[in-house]
């Protein structure tokens, strides 16, 4: 077995390998060499502080390929200047090499205007400031939305979140004051529904139940009757219900009556009006006398039994005079132990 291997034969075989494989590797590094311009070097022209259009006419005259990048606005420098290069000047690159310019832009990079409609106006601060965008002067404006962003503002124009606008730019904002107390309701009767909306709207009120006699949502119909009534003071931010029908207000005057019961009874005003009248306090004449009980001047043991008083002495008979005496002194002695009584309260009569 080791002598086939070192048969001249098969050592011939492997020195034409090892010959082939030198070959082609010998031509692919020539290859390479002339793909790659090897030894073909020019050096970085210095184009630093240069203007970008006179820095990219030297690389396209030393054969160099370039690549503008505006990465940040400096505004120490003037715009359009080169302010770094990569690879750095003086530097041997091959020929078509693409050389990166850092250049100072023009102003500062644009920014999107974040969305912060409706947003409370601390948030709406802290999102502007994050972007790059400083808040100029807040404008306040009559809403049901106290305290919230109706509107962004830029050189006097409303935008729209996601317009792009320079780094650092200045924007009002409209935020709201909160709705104004005991406003006057508009007159909606005799307008169209489409024109009823716009004038709620434009008061800062809100469209409540809009009622088509039809049945339908056509805002050409006529408004004929209206919840609150025209001139009534209410808070801004209260719905205004509406009735709508395509007949004009004078066609339609019995369901007027009909929702004027439902919603504005009429009150009686012909009865007499409740009358509340203090009652004076008695006087001292009126107030009931206090009998006082007698006070005696022996004074009563415990056990001891009042002795009854001594009867005149009679034949048998009784005459009517002591007889009536004697009930006369019965009956007075209850009268001693009454108590005082109390005055009684003050009574309110109603009439």
């Amino acid at each position: 077995m080791f002598k086939s291997l070192f048969h001249w034969k098969v050592l011939l075989n492997i020195v034409i390998a090892m010959v082939f494989f030198a070959g082609l590797v010998w031509l692919t590094f020539r290859w390479l060499e002339y793909h790659t311009n090897h030894g073909d070097e020019v050096p970085v022209p210095n184009v630093m502080n240069m203007k970008v259009h006179d820095a990219i006419k030297i690389l396209d005259d030393s054969g160099l390929e370039y690549e503008v990048d505006s990465f940040k606005y400096d505004p120490k420098f003037r715009p359009f200047q080169v302010l770094a290069v990569f690879p750095s000047p003086g530097a041997s690159v091959k020929s078509g090499r693409s050389i990166v310019l850092k250049v100072n832009p023009r102003t500062w990079a644009k920014v999107a205007v974040p969305d912060i409609i409706d947003r409370y106006k601390g948030l709406a601060f802290n999102q502007l400031t994050l972007v790059g965008l400083k808040v100029g002067d807040t404008l306040f404006e009559p809403s049901i939305q106290r305290d919230a962003v109706l509107r962004i503002v830029y050189n006097g124009s409303s935008i729209k979140p996601g317009t792009l606008l320079p780094k650092f730019s200045s924007v009002d904002l409209v935020i709201g004051s909160g709705p104004l107390r005991n406003v006057s309701i508009p007159n909606l009767v005799g307008r169209t529904v489409q024109e009823s909306k716009k004038i709620i709207a434009q008061a800062l009120f809100e469209v409540g139940i809009v009622d088509h006699e039809d049945g339908g949502k056509d805002d050409s119909d006529i408004v004929y009757y209206q919840d609150p009534s025209v001139g009534s003071l209410r808070d801004q931010g209260m719905q205004i219900d509406l009735w709508a029908s395509k007949k004009t207000p004078a066609e339609m005057q019995g369901k007027i009556q009909q929702l004027d019961d439902m919603y504005r009874p009429k009150i009686d005003t012909t009865l007499a009006p409740i009358q509340y009248n203090e009652v004076p306090p008695p006087t001292v004449e009126q107030r009931p006398a206090v009998i006082k009980p007698p006070v005696s001047n022996t004074p009563s043991t415990s056990g001891a039994t009042q002795q009854p008083a001594s009867k005149p002495k009679t034949n048998g008979t009784t005459s009517p005079a002591s007889t009536n005496t004697a009930v006369k002194q019965n009956t007075a002695t209850p009268q001693t132990t009454k108590t005082v009584d109390k005055p009684k309260p003050k009574k309110v009569v109603i009439e």
